[in-house]
């Protein structure tokens, strides 16, 4: 088996600087990385304006307008693509929605990132199945039967997993990176692993080990920068440290690589971040489960007696100042229901809110 690639995160870090960017990826092809990855981002996508503050790896940040910001147009992912091919490295970008989705598809990929709160998005992943492109799903802040539901309605014939840990930063002692096999043989496709631990070494040689095919870590040029995910990234040097260390265990192998890693890490360590298999919501993510995942919001302040329609809905993160409502499984059944009871913008719609359909 190929070495796994390694992707560097770059995200939103750029800050909507097209000079940025082209550092970014040139730095971080400088440090080893074979793919660099970006977020299309559409605010209005993701979040509900009313989402508020919400806390992040640089400290509370109002969501939704710093999502406004980062907002850029097509040409600006031409040109990131373009910076990549020059490089020699892949173009590899998140998107959040059917919008989103749609703008990238003007750029051909060959495959596309959703991120684990979109991992329940259906609508989503039913427009990705239909334009045949692959996708590489993040399972952070998910269970077995989540991910069970998105490989179907995607295809396992274009569908790669990346094992997650929706923290920030998450503990390595929760990574639990023998799940990789697991989830390998349980659902037939190619699985990675996205790390948003600190260590520049360890979740990713561990994983290496456990037959990852992708190894995904946060990039910036310096920690202290104003990017969304810049206070938990690898900087060049540290970034390059972990392509060399997941290139020497994936050449080790087995046994040999297994006692490198203890020999680096102590057993007791490794024998942590390795886990012990079994597909679970990891601690430091259980309070996520069902906020950072897609469910049915308000667009704005619906009386009882509404009809629901997809003008007056929407499928958003509800993040933690917003109720949760009806997953999207459920949205065909729910469309054309009236309101029982008056919702207010922004929150989610429950089933307790609603009549039955006429």
């Amino acid at each position: 088996m190929d070495r796994p690639e390694v992707i560097a995160e770059l995200g939103s870090g750029h800050g909507g600087d097209l000079t940025h960017a082209r550092e970014l990826v040139a730095a971080a092809a400088e440090s080893g990385a074979d793919c660099a990855k970006f977020q299309l981002i559409i605010a209005d996508e993701i979040i509900h304006p009313c989402t508020g503050a919400v806390e992040l790896p640089g400290g509370a940040v109002s969501l939704y307008d710093r999502f406004k910001q980062l907002e850029q147009p097509l040409w600006f992912y031409q040109e990131c693509a373009a910076a990549c091919e020059r490089h020699h490295i892949a173009f590899l970008c998140t998107v959040f929605g059917p919008k989103s989705l749609a703008l990238l598809s003007t750029v051909q990929p060959k495959r596309v990132k959703i991120a684990s709160p979109e991992l329940n998005h259906l609508p989503l992943l039913q427009a990705v199945a239909q334009r045949g492109i692959t996708a590489i799903l993040s399972t952070g802040v998910s269970r077995l039967g989540d991910i069970e539901r998105a490989v179907e309605t995607v295809g396992a014939e274009r569908c790669e997993l990346l094992h997650c840990v929706t923290a920030y930063p998450a503990p390595e002692h929760e990574y639990n990176l023998e799940v990789i096999g697991r989830l390998a043989v349980l659902f037939g496709v190619p699985v990675g692993v996205s790390d948003h631990s600190t260590d520049p070494r360890l979740v990713p040689g561990c994983a290496a080990l456990c037959g990852a095919r992708r190894i995904e870590k946060h990039f910036t040029l310096n920690r202290a920068g104003a990017g969304l995910d810049d206070a938990i990234a690898l900087t060049p040097p540290e970034f390059g440290e972990m392509r060399a260390f997941v290139t020497d265990i994936h050449t080790a192998g087995g046994e040999a690589g297994r006692l490198l890693l203890e020999q680096t890490f102590g057993t007791a360590r490794v024998s942590a971040a390795l886990g012990d298999g079994v597909k679970r919501l990891a601690p430091s993510e259980r309070a996520n489960y069902g906020r950072s995942n897609r469910s049915l919001h308000a667009l704005s302040a619906l009386s009882a007696g509404t009809r629901l329609t997809d003008k007056n809905t929407a499928l958003l993160r509800s993040e933690h100042n917003l109720r949760p409502g009806i997953a999207p499984q459920h949205l065909e059944e729910v469309m054309g229901a009236r309101l029982a009871l008056a919702v207010p913008a922004g929150e989610g719609i429950r089933w307790c809110d609603l009549l039955r359909r006429d």
